[in-house]
């Protein structure tokens, strides 16, 4: 091999559907991108997800953006074949294709990989555990207030009256089916910069639940991005987002919303568990120049005080308009709306992964069977 080819970029390919984009999506993209240097992504269309899969939750619009501001992706691709083909790699001088070790096939059985694994031009990453678009849409038709437990139940998602979501104890597949998330440090050290404040940065502090990312956070963390150089965002534990958003919010529980936020490119540094009211400790401890909050109104604390009383009085507060309405409720709504479609949807995918376990199951005997 010559010297230009050993010192050539690695260009990794991965492609999806990359809706209600998490942070498994994120772990995923950026175990992705660590097996090589450049990292393009590839989003499939909005009418061969419904053709494949069911309807998506998010536009194909929203899904790029989205992706586009997770830290580790360098190049989105819209309009991305549903089945990898040889082409589509060549066509953008990627090496090989990445995917997570689950199972993904079209609307006929087909693994969507076939091409690019018979080619030895694929390569697998370990799926994150405790989430997935299924996952995340059951919670919001479940709604149920056992997502933010605290105690022996706190990072579990009721399964009880939910057969239809592939939710319950019972629920088989290994992908569809909801399972426990378990945080550990090392995870938040992978998609933590890690990086402090230079004492030349300008430091934006921002606060909130961020409750299911969305394009309207992002759009929001981009604007007060651009009031510094160096942005914090305060996240609010989940029983204080429940004091202000009431219902059976948040949807995702505190750690999860950590990664969630972690993953975006605007995001240096997080706080977690940031008191609802911003203190002169905190103002001081990181060293804060500017506080944002968009457009939505303010929820006075529990003392009936303005939690912004402090940097206003010191003139460090400023409205900042995302000029984007989307929020975590119209999210839910959209879901509500089409709640047979989706229910469908995952009854539909859950059958197909279903039948691939028995085939390789199957094929696993025969082998046994073969060799005695």
């Amino acid at each position: 091999m010559s010297e230009q080819a050993e010192n050539k970029p690695v260009r990794v390919w991965c492609d999806g559907c990359f809706d209600m984009v998490h942070f498994g999506h994120a772990n995923s993209l950026r175990q992705a991108k660590a097996l090589g240097h450049y990292l393009v992504v590839g989003i499939h269309t909005d009418d061969e997800i419904t053709k494949h899969k069911g309807p998506p939750v998010f536009t194909e619009k929203e899904r790029s953006k989205m992706v586009r501001a997770i830290k580790w992706v360098d190049e989105v691709v819209e309009g991305a074949p549903y089945v990898t083909n040889l082409e589509t790699l060549d066509q953008h001088n990627c090496d090989f294709c990445v995917h997570g070790d689950d199972i993904t096939v079209t609307a006929d059985g087909v693994d969507t990989y076939h091409l690019v694994k018979k080619a030895n031009r694929y390569k697998e990453v370990k799926r994150t555990e405790g989430i997935s678009t299924t996952d995340v849409v059951s919670r919001m038709l479940l709604m149920t207030r056992q997502h933010f437990y605290k105690g022996d139940k706190e990072y579990e998602v009721e399964k009880e009256h939910s057969s239809v979501m592939g939710q319950d104890k019972a629920a088989r597949s290994p992908w569809t089916g909801c399972s426990q998330f378990l945080p550990t440090t090392n995870k938040i050290i992978q998609f933590s910069e890690g990086i402090e404040p230079k004492p030349t940065d300008r430091v934006v502090y921002v606060a909130g639940a961020f409750d299911i990312f969305h394009v309207g956070h992002l759009d929001f963390l981009e604007k007060a991005h651009q009031h510094g150089n160096f942005l914090i965002v305060g996240l609010h534990t989940d029983p204080v987002v429940n004091q202000y958003k009431g219902l059976n919010y948040p949807i995702m529980n505190l750690h999860e919303r950590v990664l969630s936020v972690l993953a975006c490119k605007y995001v240096s540094e997080v706080v977690i568990g940031a008191p609802y009211s911003v203190t002169a400790d905190l103002m001081k401890h990181f060293h804060v120049d500017v506080v944002c909050h968009g457009t939505t109104p303010v929820k006075m604390d529990i003392n009936g005080e303005d939690p912004y009383a402090l940097p206003k009085s010191m003139n460090k507060f400023v409205i900042v308009d995302s000029e984007n309405n989307m929020t975590t409720e119209k999210i839910v709504e959209r879901i509500i709306i089409h709640r047979l479609e989706f229910e469908a949807r995952n009854i539909k995918k859950e059958a197909k992964e279903l039948a691939i376990i028995k085939q390789m199951e199957d094929q696993l005997e025969k082998i046994k069977v073969g060799s005695c």
